[in-house]
């Protein structure tokens, strides 16, 4: 019995050891990393939202693209502007799919290839604006019943933001409705109100009070540290795992059941943390996830994204709706990529 514990007690050091060893040698480039996105979204800061306001039917497009880009809590922005019915389904959608919350510093810290990050970064977008324009045409063209009244008073009222929009009456007429689009100083304030509930839900990483100190190193810190943990705790995880099963047995388990890995990636992805990247992305480059199950995580995954759309968007069925037509597209994704062979 002392010799079992005692192995027991050697496993758990040597897990540890390697766990803490794995993650120290991350955090500067996870430092770095973030500093960069944050310089980049605080120089930007407001342009993205009043671009895809704009977009208009082209919205799809333009919000995968945006969504690409390395800025925390876009997903966020994009759920509160489809609850105030400021943009359309498929832009939501699209602004999802194409959205890799931690899957890039933590690619970057592991040193992945360039090429391989364009490459995902890359089909995420192709799929987001696809998946997108045809949820958009398929409105359309079916006729299906769509609430498109704006919807940014009732936000306003519900997050207390005080924007100006708080009078407006859901009985409002169309052309008073039209005239949050027409003018700009309106435009500017819609785009602030609808983004009330991104920067309310965006505080669970404390960036709007970072930006508002003005301290990008302090912001970048702090997300550094979080995801750090995280990284810790599924490396952590992983390693216990390996260890006791066996390396080459539990990779070897998750690469012979390819379908159902993607499966459960998609559901894990659906998770709204950004714990849900980072072990999607940990596992695959551990090599115990293949590429399908990868896409389908990394597709389904929106971090804090559809906590926003759940509190904001009414109504409930429609929101249960929207995330089985993600989780759909994640799967058909990654059983695609599964069955043609395609690694990143």
């Amino acid at each position: 019995m002392h010799g079992f514990e005692g192995d027991v007690l050697e496993l758990l050091r040597d897990v540890l050891t390697e766990s803490v060893e794995d993650t120290l040698v991350l955090i500067p480039f996870l430092y770095l990393t973030y500093l960069a996105m944050e310089a980049l979204e605080h120089g930007a800061a407001g342009w993205s939202e009043r671009i895809i306001v704009r977009a208009g039917k082209a919205g799809p497009v333009l919000g995968a693209l945006l969504g690409a880009l390395p800025q925390c809590g876009f997903s966020a922005m994009g759920a509160t502007l489809y609850a105030g019915r400021v943009v359309t389904l498929g832009t939501l959608i699209a602004v999802v799919l194409s959205t890799s919350d931690e899957m890039l510093p933590v690619f970057i810290a592991n040193g992945a290839p360039v090429a391989q990050i364009v490459a995902i970064v890359g089909f995420k977008v192709a799929i987001g604006m696809v998946a997108g324009l045809l949820v958009d045409l398929s409105l359309r063209v079916f006729r299906i019943p769509v609430d498109r009244r704006l919807r940014i008073s009732e936000l306003c009222e519900k997050d207390g933001c005080d924007c100006g929009f708080e009078e407006l009456t859901a009985g409002q007429d169309e052309a008073l409705a039209e005239k949050v689009y027409e003018d700009d100083g309106d435009l500017r304030e819609a785009e602030g109100c609808a983004a009330c509930g991104h920067h309310e839900h965006h505080g669970h990483h404390e960036h709007g009070a970072h930006h508002h100190h003005g301290s990008i190193w302090r912001s970048a810190l702090v997300h550094t540290v979080q995801v750090t943990v995280f990284i810790f705790l599924v490396t952590l995880v992983l390693e216990l795992v390996i260890e006791s099963v066996g390396t080459d047995v539990f990779a070897q388990f998750m690469l012979d059941h390819p379908e159902q890995s993607v499966f459960v990636s998609g559901l894990v992805g659906l998770v709204p943390n950004c714990a849900a990247s980072v072990v999607i992305s940990e596992l695959y480059l551990e090599g115990a996830l293949g590429s399908g199950a990868m896409i389908a995580g990394l597709l389904t995954g929106a971090g804090v994204g559809l906590l926003v759309l759940f509190r904001a968007n009414r109504p409930l069925k429609q929101n249960v709706g929207i995330v089985a037509v993600l989780y759909g597209i994640g799967v058909l994704c990654g059983l695609i990529v599964t069955a043609s062979g395609f690694t990143f």
